[in-house]
């Protein structure tokens, strides 16, 4: 954005003085173009005509800003703010630095969110395109950062366990961001946004398609019996192997029973289980 005025004086230093006080630049930052150079006037009465000078200087979106910002805290009585800019590819993040910048990002940051809202508006209305401009003081923005991450894995885990939604307390879209990304590290839970405006908030919750997904990737569970309905036993563990043994061929263990012989028994007795039992009397 170029901004630019003409002005007159008698001199051309003059000139180019009260230009850059108009403007409100230095004269490092300014540029000249002498329109037309001062004429004396005759004998001090006839003709003559001041010095005309053009000044313009290109301002920056981050030069509004910066300019801006100086302009509110100015009014917010904090005392001495030292503020630093570091442009980036798509904008600029301006750090805040002082004994009372704490004020500044208020309860959860609304009043660090407000002023930084207001600042990019201002940077973009600059070149009339998208300038994103991000305030940070004393590393307020990584920790809350951190913050929302845990928030969310915390959230997706419970979700996952209980089978329950949960609904978060209205954010911006930068803080929902980061909500949404941290749930989708989590696999089963989703997250989605509901409300409007300034009521819009994160809606944490199990992933419907995720039990689905599951099932049908899942290998079916093998019975015991096979196709023709013969049982089929279950495969012994490894290491474990059966040996099939010939006709010819005996069993280790039948050397063991080799040296013994078994007599037969008689297993039809004369007298039957509950057959009569003659007992004989004593003689004298």
């Amino acid at each position: 954005m170029l901004r630019e005025i003409t002005v007159t004086a008698d001199t051309i230093d003059e000139a180019k003085q009260k230009a850059c006080l108009e403007l409100g630049t230095d004269m490092e930052k300014t540029q000249f173009e002498i329109l037309r150079q001062p004429e004396k006037k005759i004998l001090g009465l006839f003709g003559g005509s001041p010095a005309e000078v053009r000044a313009f200087y290109e301002i920056t979106p981050i030069e509004s800003a910066k300019a801006y910002l100086e302009e509110i805290l100015k009014y917010m009585d904090l005392g001495e703010i030292e503020i630093t800019a570091e442009e980036d590819e798509n904008g600029a993040v301006i750090t805040l630095d002082g004994e009372n910048v704490a004020y500044i990002i208020g309860h959860r940051g609304e009043t660090l969110d407000a002023l930084q809202y207001l600042t990019g508006l201002v940077a973009n209305h600059v070149d009339q395109s998208y300038y994103r401009i991000s305030i940070n003081i004393g590393n307020y923005r990584e920790k809350r950062e951190k913050t929302l991450e845990i928030l969310g894995r915390k959230l997706a885990f419970k979700a996952l366990k209980t089978g329950q939604k949960t609904s978060l307390e209205p954010m911006n879209p930068y803080e929902r961001r980061i909500i949404h990304t941290a749930v989708q590290k989590v696999k089963g839970a989703s997250s989605w946004s509901e409300g409007e405006d300034m009521q819009r908030h994160v809606v944490i919750g199990p992933d419907p398609d995720y039990k689905q997904s599951y099932n049908r990737n899942r290998k079916p569970r093998s019975n015991n019996f096979n196709k023709d309905g013969s049982y089929n036993r279950r495969p012994r563990s490894a290491g474990y192997q059966r040996r099939q043994y010939a006709e010819n061929e005996s069993h280790p263990q039948d050397s063991l029973f080799s040296t013994f012989e078994r007599e037969s028994m008689d297993e039809s007795p004369s007298t039957s289980l509950y057959g009569r039992v003659d007992v004989k009397k004593p003689t004298d």
